[in-house]
């Protein structure tokens, strides 16, 4: 009778640990028992879904085409504010789109970083953005790209890093110069990263246990926020924007934690080893760095920006995570990336912008 006792709890407590692990099906937009589809959407050949919006001058009529990923826990619906004035004296078009999992489009669960690129790729091809266009990527959104930039750079006219998103696990970035960043970094967060990058198989329950918090970027960003990112973000919770209620609505395990695997993730390659894709002076690429940011840590991204001086590298002083909230920081990155001036094309751009 003990032995089967012993056998029976041994059962319960092995599929207590399962279901602990293993995360919820995705709830998929557009098929029975799913969110409503509100949006337009483009079948990917593998046949998942992305969602887009579209806003600025008429795509057929733009003069430049931008299109946007968006950050941690972000969508399609992400505010990046720019005056109509400057949008239609430059005739920009932007392309905005809920990356695999988030919103309303598809869960992708072998994605990675190279996967980015591609999704992206077909995106403007279906739409018929054109042989070439922009890109921009805020925070974890700048591993897309990075991605755009390693795979396929013949499509680029330019490309935008804002705040972009870091790896302690890069290959060519320094040990030292990772370790001192990851280590200004929560004690629970790099624990969360070296789950996501070694046992990314654990993270779902990781992310989802009682028993203790585990990320302070999904449940208390707050403590990360600088004083400047504080006023933001209180705006923002005075004035919500109903649509980004729809960033998670399909699972947490489906934006959030695979964004984290596949960031954290050996990547193919290191952004040290980057090639220029504008070595003849057609096009550029900025990057966009806050003092004051405490959820990427400024070092890492000025090493890379050193290491590949074709980055014109602009850092922002007294300024948090949240720049591309701000209406005149955006007009600025915005300018930056379309402003084609041939005798800086080569050369280093460092600003210090107060």
């Amino acid at each position: 009778m003990m032995l089967l006792m012993i056998v029976a709890i041994l059962v319960c407590l092995v599929c207590y640990i399962y279901r602990s692990l293993i995360p919820p099906p995705p709830r998929i937009c557009g098929v029975p028992h799913g969110h409503p589809v509100t949006s337009p959407r483009i079948k990917l050949s593998d046949g998942r879904y992305l969602a887009y919006r579209e806003s600025g001058v008429d795509r057929a009529s733009a003069n430049y085409k931008i299109i946007i990923a968006h950050g941690f826990g972000g969508s399609k619906d992400m505010e990046f504010p720019i005056s109509k004035d400057m949008i239609k004296q430059q005739g920009v078009y932007f392309l905005f789109f809920d990356r695999a999992g988030y919103g309303e489009s598809d869960p992708h669960p072998s994605r990675t970083v190279k996967s980015e690129a591609y999704d992206i790729q077909e995106l403007a091809d279906k739409l018929k953005i054109g042989p070439k266009f922009y890109v921009l990527g805020a925070s974890i959104g700048a591993y897309s790209v990075y991605s755009c930039l390693k795979y396929i750079p013949h499509r680029l006219a330019g490309a935008a890093l804002v705040v972009p998103f870091v790896s302690y696990w890069w290959t060519k970035v320094p040990q030292d110069i990772l370790s001192k960043a990851l280590k200004l970094m929560p004690e629970k967060d790099q624990w969360t990263y070296r789950v996501a990058h070694y046992f990314p198989w654990l993270l779902y329950w990781w992310l989802t246990q009682k028993l203790f918090t585990s990320s302070s970027v999904i449940s208390e960003l707050s403590v990360l926020c600088s004083d400047r990112d504080l006023v933001i973000l209180r705006k923002k919770l005075e004035n919500p924007n109903p649509r980004m209620g729809k960033a998670r609505q399909q699972g947490d395990h489906e934006c959030l934690h695979r964004d984290m695997i596949a960031g954290f993730a050996t990547w193919e390659f290191d952004p040290t080893e980057l090639e220029n894709p504008f070595a003849e002076g057609v096009g550029s690429v900025h990057m966009w760095q806050g003092t004051e940011d405490r959820i990427i840590p400024r070092e890492v991204n000025q090493y890379i920006s050193k290491k590949l001086p074709w980055i014109k590298y602009h850092e922002l002083s007294g300024y948090g995570h949240l720049i591309h909230a701000e209406e005149q920081k955006c007009e600025d990155i915005i300018k930056a990336l379309l402003v084609s001036d041939d005798h800086l094309s080569t050369q280093r751009c460092r600003n210090v912008i107060n």
